[in-house]
């Protein structure tokens, strides 16, 4: 079975695909949400094989929910919208596919006849999340988890991540949040040009660096603007400096 969620803030076309979908024996609906918020959530929860997204929702958008997901453990993404530019970026791209509102049932059979052959070649990494990240750019905000829920946090406000396994502590000035990403990827979704590492588990907001000091064998100290002090590794001394001018 191919398990679909279904998020569109309009309940029409919500109701559209799921009609449709319904007359596929191989289909089966894990949900449908009008939020973007909701969605991710459900996607952490449900894990579904598709999610067909709508691109242009309230709060958060599609694009902007697909390039908060780690492309190696992603669902299968086709994008919706009435948005000739963005549904050919997306398919130029060789994202899974892509519906252009108003879309006949004819075209969604074949957007599921390219998600079956996807689905039968596994592993695969989600050329989808890359388009995403291609027309946001550097993510402003962060989806975290928060009690039962997520929340999107300012990236500015994240003063340090930690890596832990497949996990990453999170750390803005007041908080801590516990995201199931990677190090690498969540630098390249925040932007390697406000993170820097210091350590191989450790990178900084280069904004929250208040000194850095010297210590023995080419090691150094960080203290941040909060007080936090962290040892930077040497092995990341010269890149640090080179983007602090220091």
């Amino acid at each position: 079975m191919i398990r679909a969620l279904i998020v569109d803030d309009e309940a029409p076309a919500r109701a559209k695909l799921r009609l449709w979908l319904a007359k596929h024996a191989d289909v089966e609906i894990a949900g449908e949400h009008a939020d973007g918020l909701a969605a991710a959530q459900a996607i952490a929860a449900a894990a579904p094989d598709v999610v067909f997204l709508d691109i242009q929702m309230p709060g958060i958008s599609g694009l902007e929910l697909a390039a908060q997901l780690e492309p190696q453990y992603a669902p299968l993404l086709v994008f919706v919208t009435a948005y000739d530019a963005h549904a050919l970026a997306a398919f130029d791209l060789n994202a899974v596919d892509y519906l252009l509102k108003p879309f006949e049932e004819e075209r969604l059979r074949r957007a599921l006849e390219r998600i079956r052959e996807r689905l039968r070649s596994p592993p695969r990494v989600s050329a989808a999340v890359e388009v995403a990240r291609s027309q946001v750019g550097v993510s402003d905000r962060l989806l975290v988890p928060m009690g039962n829920g997520l929340r999107l946090i300012d990236s500015l406000a994240i003063h340090l991540l930690e890596a832990d396994d497949n996990y990453v502590h999170v750390h803005t000035a007041d908080q801590q949040y516990l995201v199931r990403r990677t190090l690498r990827d969540l630098l390249l979704q925040l932007g390697e040009q406000r993170f820097v590492q210091i350590h191989k588990s450790v990178a900084v907001n280069i904004a929250e660096i208040e000194e850095i000091a010297p210590l023995f064998k080419g090691d150094y100290q960080l203290r941040l603007r909060s007080g936090k002090e962290l040892r930077l590794s040497r092995r990341y001394t010269d890149a640090l400096f080179a983007r602090t001018g220091r």
